[in-house]
């Protein structure tokens, strides 16, 4: 499936470049990912954890991402961030507080720069490539692909959706509302969600 969805080259955040990133198979990109996922989460030192943020934002400069556009997909984690941090602070102490709080921000930075980087038809033809030994046992690759590259495409849209909302709310001085700010939250949401479906319902995958 190679028709595009709507958005910057296909559907959410992605940032045309030709760096050495943005050149690599999503593949690869997908599969260095998940490796890092789980090494980030094996890491039990603080300085061992500031290396890999390090090697993060060295990846963010060399994949020549504006740093506002990167931050911005960092920034509404942060509101989950504080009082995270703030609980294991109380709970386990300093160190592992910072670890914790640490390796979140780390695997966020690290998605977003995959979906930053990638076309969303590039993640679905790698999904697609990966699933289809399981063509034999009735799995569709190419359905269970879009599942897939729509999530991985997700996230960083809902962070970025949630950072807007906030901004719209405090230009309205409703910043201390919580309700107002989910119910704009979900509103907006919901006609993401609508535009999506529509653009999958014109190309015929609808049910």
């Amino acid at each position: 499936m190679n028709a595009a969805l709507p958005g910057h080259g296909g559907l959410g955040l992605y940032q045309p470049g030709s760096s050495l990133l943005h050149r690599l198979p999503a593949g690869a990109k997908l599969t260095a990912l998940a490796v890092a996922a789980v090494v980030i989460l094996r890491i039990t030192a603080v300085s061992t954890l500031g290396v890999a943020v390090v090697l993060t934002l060295a990846l963010v400069a060399a994949a020549q991402i504006p740093w506002r556009v990167g931050f911005a997909q960092v920034r509404p984690v942060c509101w989950f961030a504080v009082p995270l941090l703030a609980f294991q602070w109380v709970s386990a102490g300093p160190a592992h507080a910072v670890l914790v709080v640490g390796q979140l921000l780390v695997l966020v930075a690290l998605a977003a720069l995959v979906t930053l980087t990638t076309r969303v038809t590039a993640m679905l033809d790698a999904f697609e490539s990966a699933l289809r030994p399981f063509e034999r046992v009735g799995v569709s690759p190419m359905r269970v692909g879009l599942v897939l590259a729509l999530t991985v495409r997700c996230i960083p849209l809902v962070a970025q959706t949630y950072a807007e909302t906030r901004e719209a709310q405090r230009a309205r001085g409703l910043e201390r509302s919580p309700v107002a700010l989910a119910v704009s939250l979900v509103v907006r949401l919901l006609k993401k969600a609508d535009a999506m479906g529509d653009a999958l319902a014109a190309r015929g995958l609808d049910d």
